[in-house]
């Protein structure tokens, strides 16, 4: 009886969404497509109609994030990536106020911030104080659920270890957070693709090749846009591994 009255308590705590499963399912299933120019127009016009409609619906503001993370992930101009991560976090601050007992905002906060803060700078980013805000929402994403979408958020803190500038940087540390992910989930292509980073980074070329093969050689088919971005990116760290074996 004790754990019923917990598990209604729990639901009785969700936020209420005025989003039909349909919507989101329809949500889910343009997020599948999102390298396709044309889905990504698709998700945007229907997330700025059904936002209009219902501001506070915690399930349409965290797909709203996922899919400003994505966009702010894969810009390669500056003040774009950083015009989106804030986009992300201050949606995602809105859903951690109404659930801060889910793991996808508190997630999603992080993840804009992560991008806001490569586009300003790290130092900039130290300097301003949002090393405490990132880790403040990654760590609650941890808390809550770290093999969230195949232990993004592991990965997220392995990144944040690989990133931080000497004396802060601490690579042992990015490496055991990509090998936890990559036990729980070891088809995911980022995980190694990071941690082939990390290992060139300690000067560890020879594993940074294996990793960075497992990406190159991976299936896609668990998520084809998120695989086939990351060996376009592979591509660069595997010239800098055979270049630092010769």
């Amino acid at each position: 009886m004790r754990l019923i009255l917990l598990a209604l308590s729990l639901l009785l705590a969700l936020p209420a969404s005025a989003a039909t499963p349909e919507l989101l399912a329809s949500l889910d299933a343009l997020h599948a497509r999102r390298s396709e120019e044309a889905a990504i127009k698709e998700q945007e016009e229907t997330l700025k109609k059904e936002l209009q409609a219902a501001p506070e619906d915690y399930e349409l503001l965290w797909r709203q994030a996922r899919l400003l993370v994505w966009q702010a992930d894969g810009a390669s101009d500056a003040r774009q990536k950083k015009v989106l991560g804030k986009q992300a976090w201050d949606v995602c601050e809105r859903g951690v106020k109404l659930a801060p007992q889910r793991v996808e905002c508190q997630y999603f906060a992080a993840g804009g911030i992560g991008t806001y803060s490569q586009a300003v700078g790290i130092m900039k980013a130290l300097k301003d104080g949002l090393e405490g805000k990132f880790n403040e929402r990654l760590d609650a994403a941890i808390k809550i659920d770290p093999t969230f979408d195949m232990g993004a958020p592991w990965l997220a803190k392995g990144r944040y270890h690989y990133e931080l500038p000497w004396p802060k940087r601490d690579l042992g540390e990015s490496a055991k957070l990509y090998e936890k992910a990559l036990a729980k989930f070891p088809n995911n292509l980022r995980a190694n693709y990071y941690l082939a980073e990390t290992l060139l980074a300690d000067d560890e070329a020879k594993k940074a090749r294996e990793a960075i093969l497992k990406v190159k050689q991976g299936n896609v088919a668990y998520d084809p846009p998120e695989g086939r971005r990351v060996q376009e990116w592979a591509k660069k760290v595997e010239a800098d591994i055979e270049e630092e074996l010769k």
